[in-house]
Formats: structure tokens, sequence, C-alpha cells
């Protein structure tokens, strides 16, 4: 990125967080000539970007002064929630709820599911969200915490799109759970989620202590990058402990699929299945129920995610917690951060998880 771009996206963004406000008047050439260690050509190309846009007048022999017009608009900067799975994935619920709250403490506004704006509640389709980024744009939000989304055959070019618009228009990204590159790559965007491959170990080492021979891992097609982290935090368990992975260890489809289940535990060749998240873990012991297959006493099942309703499935279920508020606090430290400093190289922070032992994994079983 050439250096006058770098000088107009952190100006820009401080002129949109109101860093200007009190006075309405940007730094002297000379001073941003010292603060960015450039050239004054490449201070005053910078401000003619932001003149061009209508975001600062320029007065010979006064000044930079911040354009009335936008003056009023950074007067309550705003963040956008753009996370088109929300009612979808319970954890976005709380990672949201815990975000909106601290955006209004800290004197943000938040375009969301209860903002004039539409948002993606009922309706995930690509088009809507697309839809949403772009008013997100026209509006001028200070910057935009992203889930990517999980589902559908479109779904990567999507969500490249989706990064694309917001990139281009300068406004800063902070990506929540996933990112938009496959696991293990990754895209020049903050990140922030749960350590999902350590998810992975955790659980599989806990099932593996029980005496778990024949794991199964089951994830529904296509899910989120987050799962195939979660895999392989799994295979590094059973390399660990030394117990050869199942030809079969990982199969997709449908835990409501009857035929799909009774596969997964034909003439017993599983002892243990692990979820790809709790909603796949509280259908299949649905689905398992309906088959007559006890848990935990003729298989053990574990999820991730500990929803809120875990301790209410057919069986309480052993997870791994998902430290929402945790994300919610840090992502939003980031956010604040990006806007701050644009040109601050991305950053991947993982959260550490927690396993949560119930009665799914036959850890409790009386033996007798």
């Amino acid at each position: 990125m050439a250096k006058h771009e770098i000088i107009y996206k952190e100006l820009r963004a401080e002129i949109a967080a109101g860093k200007y406000q009190s006075s309405n008047q940007l730094p002297s050439e000379a001073q941003l000539v010292d603060r960015f260690e450039v050239s004054r050509p490449t201070v005053a190309r910078a401000l003619r970007d932001l003149q061009t846009e209508g975001l600062i007048k320029r007065r010979a022999g006064s000044g930079t002064f911040i354009n009335p017009s936008s003056s009023t608009r950074s007067a309550a900067p705003v963040l956008g929630l753009l996370v088109p799975e929300r009612g979808v994935t319970e954890i976005f619920e709380a990672i949201c709820g815990e975000l909106g709250a601290l955006a209004r403490v800290q004197g943000y506004g938040v375009l969301w599911g209860d903002s004039p704006i539409p948002f993606v509640d009922r309706d995930s389709s690509p088009e809507h969200a697309l839809l949403v980024c772009q008013r997100f744009i026209q509006e001028g939000v200070a910057g935009v915490f992203f889930s990517p989304m999980e589902y559908g055959e479109d779904k990567d070019r999507v969500n490249r799109e989706l990064i694309e618009l917001l990139s281009q228009s300068g406004i800063p990204v902070v990506l929540l759970d996933r990112d938009v590159s496959k696991f293990p790559q990754r895209s020049a965007f903050d990140l922030v989620s749960m350590d999902n491959f350590n998810a992975g170990f955790i659980i599989a080492e806990h099932m593996i202590r029980l005496g778990c021979r024949k794991l199964r891992f089951i994830a529904r097609p296509g899910s989120a990058t987050t799962v195939d982290a979660r895999l392989s935090g799994i295979r590094e368990a059973l390399t660990r402990y030394e117990y050869k992975p199942n030809e079969n260890l990982t199969a997709y489809g449908d835990p409501q699929d009857p035929h799909f289940v009774k596969q997964l535990h034909a003439g017993r060749s599983c002892d243990g299945i692990l979820c790809a998240n709790d909603l796949t873990a509280a259908q299949l012991l649905t689905s398992l129920s309906k088959l007559n297959i006890n848990v935990p006493d003729k298989v053990r099942v574990a999820g991730i995610d500990d929803v809120r309703n875990a301790t209410l499935f057919s069986v309480p279920l052993t997870t791994v917690h998902q430290p929402c508020q945790e994300i919610a606090n840090v992502a939003f430290n980031t956010m604040q951060e990006r806007i701050r400093k644009p040109s601050t190289p991305a950053r991947t922070i993982m959260l550490s998880p927690r396993l949560v032992v119930r009665e799914s994994c036959g850890a409790y079983k009386i033996k007798k």
C-alpha cells in the first residue's frame, strides 16, 4: 500500500471515530509530515483524497477542517454487525448482544437486528447480506464485525465479495469466529475466535481417556472453516495417544437422517461420536433415541460450543465451552485499535476453550 493511502485511511478512520470533533480541525501538514515520517507532497496527496471525498475542507492560511456534514455524522460513530447466520448459530446471539452493549457504553451507534436496516435475522440469503453490506458502506460506518457465511453452495464467492466491498471502501473489518480463507490459511483481516484446534484436541482427549478407541466425527456438508480446525485437533489427539484414526473418521451428513445415523453406528463400528457443534449433537441425540441406541451406554456423544440449552438435551451434553463474552470484548477492543491504526498488521487472536463434562460422554456411569 502506498504511503499516501496509509495516511488517507488512518485520517479517514480518525474522522469517522470523532477524534477531531472538539476542534473540528486536523493537524497541520507539518505535524502530519512529522507524525508519518513522509514528505509534504505525500501528505498533501492524502489530504486531497479526503477533500475529494468531501470529508475535509482546506482553507488557505487557516488549515484543514472537518466538513460539517461529515462532522455531524462522526459525532456518533457507528459500527456494523454483518453476521448473516446470527439467528441460526446460537453463539452469535451472545457475541452480538455483548458487542451491542459494549458499543453503546463506548458511545458508538450499532447497525444490526434492531436498527433501521433490516439486518439478516430471519433472512440469511446471500442477496440480503450483500444489501446490508452496501447499506453499511452508504451509511459510512466506522467499522464492521463480520462472520462469514457457513452454508450454501455459493458461500465462498459471497464471503469474498462482502469482504472486498468493505475493504475497497476503507472500512475496518474484524472477523468473528471464522475466516474467509480455508483452514489453515489466513486472510489479511483481524480474526477473534475460540481456539478451535485446541477445542477439538480437548474433546477428543477426554473421550480417549474414557476408553473410546473407535471415534467418529460428524459435521454438516459445507461447514465453516472452524470445523476443519476442530477436526485437525481431533486428529492430533489421536496421534498423540498413538491411536490410528479410523479410516472413516469423518462423516458429513444430516444428523436428523435416520439412515445416515444408523450407518454411523452400524455393527458398533464406533464407540464415541464427536460432533462439529452442539446443534449437530442435539439432532444426533434425538435420532439415536428414535433408533433405540442408548447414550452413553451404547455410544458416547460430545459436542462443541456449550450452547444455552445443552443441559436440557435428551441426555445432558458433554461439550467444549465457547467463551462468547470474552470473544466480544476482545473483538471490540481489536476494532477500536484497528480504527485508530488501520495499517497495523492483521492479527489472529484465539481464546482458550474449556471442557464441560456432562452425562452424554459416560464419565458419570456407575460401574457395577
